[in-house]
């Protein structure tokens, strides 16, 4: 059977020179990156190397970069610094954040009784950046969490204008930058923000490792104790293996970055023409905005039958996409981004995330099209 995959916002395949990378770590540079011994001092040489390899590429300073498990990890500690560590009295964020932020803020909210804003939402997916200035007017200690591009629809926050308003009004900025970090350049020199998160397995990296930017100067505790690895901040056994996968996806990102970013942006306008041309009254979701060169979120003028057997039709046929997040794909409750910004009537049609990375060819566009013509 033909294999489709066009589900790379959920994760993407590891690059044939990530995982050399790896495996020859794992074969010869095994030993504990905090031993004193020549064995543990190479593995923490390699680990230092990572470190400064993903600071150059952000243009930040290495120990502005910490080590987590991936971006979820990251988000909750970030929220929980906020409050416990630097005060924070209140949270603005938005209703189409991803559920490692909506949960933790709720957490947050409930266990030290801070204050929720949710800034709105415009229709074609963008945040409303006039609210936002008119809640940060309040001058209340704030953190601000806003994504960068929404994982299901692709919109893009302006990162420089959001930090700046947060300048303004002496608010903490954090954003999750999942989606977007190996796909786009960063200066953190230049961007006004405190906190930045990532997941290798989003740019062609293994999964389970990720890192948090940290901007120097603040003053933050522990979210794991035990060791001084992580100078001291995230306690444990380095997965050296990981973090050099890491650091070498994202270097190959970067050098790769504006010929992949044209060829990925090439094929999702022929998807959308194609998806426009065989489908009449398809919509897509988030479409007028400033939307990620590699997401589609297409809304499908199908009936209820085709709309409940639609996942289950593509994936028998070897494709994969999604209807929203990949943490949501059990649940049968329509995805809390689209329900923010669809109508009641359109929140009934099928939408399908189409995600592509430079792997993916014309071809596969076909082949969807074929396939969902098939419904």
């Amino acid at each position: 059977m033909k294999k489709v995959y066009l589900d790379n916002a959920a994760t993407t395949a590891v690059r044939p020179e990530v995982i050399s990378e790896m495996v020859k770590v794992l074969q010869e540079d095994y030993g504990n990156a905090s031993s004193s011994h020549s064995f543990g001092r190479h593995t923490k040489s390699l680990l230092e190397l990572s470190r400064k390899s993903i600071a150059k590429q952000l243009n930040a300073s290495a120990q502005e970069i910490i080590f987590t498990s991936g971006g979820t990890e990251a988000d909750n500690w970030i929220i929980h610094t906020a409050v416990k560590d630097l005060k924070v009295q209140r949270i603005i964020t938005s209703k189409i954040e991803h559920h490692a932020v909506l949960h933790t803020v709720e957490a947050v909210e409930k266990e030290f009784g801070v204050r929720v804003d949710f800034v709105r939402t415009l229709p074609n997916g963008a945040i409303d950046i006039m609210h936002l200035a008119d809640l940060l007017s309040e001058n209340i200690p704030t953190l601000v969490t806003l994504m960068h591009v929404n994982n299901e629809i692709g919109t893009v926050l302006d990162l420089e204008k959001v930090g700046a308003l947060c300048k303004q009004y002496h608010a903490y900025f954090h954003s999750d930058t999942i989606q977007s970090i190996g796909k786009t350049t960063f200066d953190l020199l230049q961007i006004p923000i405190d906190f930045i998160v990532a997941s290798a397995h989003k740019f062609h990296g293994p999964k389970g490792i990720g890192f948090v930017f940290v901007r120097k100067g603040l003053m933050i505790h522990p979210m794991i104790f035990g060791g001084e690895q992580e100078k001291g901040l995230r306690a444990g056994t380095e997965a050296v293996h990981n973090i050099v996968g890491m650091a070498r996806a994202l270097e190959l990102s970067h050098a790769n970055l504006e010929v992949e970013r044209q060829y990925i942006a090439d094929l999702k306008a022929y998807a959308i023409a194609e998806l426009q041309t065989h489908f009449p009254g398809v919509k897509i979701n988030g479409d007028g905005g400033n939307v990620f060169y590699n997401i589609v979120n297409a809304c499908f003028p199908f009936t209820e039958e085709k709309t409940a057997m639609i996942l289950f039709h593509l994936d028998m046929k070897g494709i994969a996409v999604s209807r929203g997040s990949a943490c949501q794909s059990g649940s049968i409750k329509p995805s809390h981004v689209l329900s923010e910004i669809l109508s009641a009537n359109d929140i009934q049609k099928p939408s399908l995330r189409i995600s592509f990375s430079h792997t993916n060819t014309k071809e596969d566009v076909d082949y969807l099209v074929e396939v969902l013509k098939s419904v």
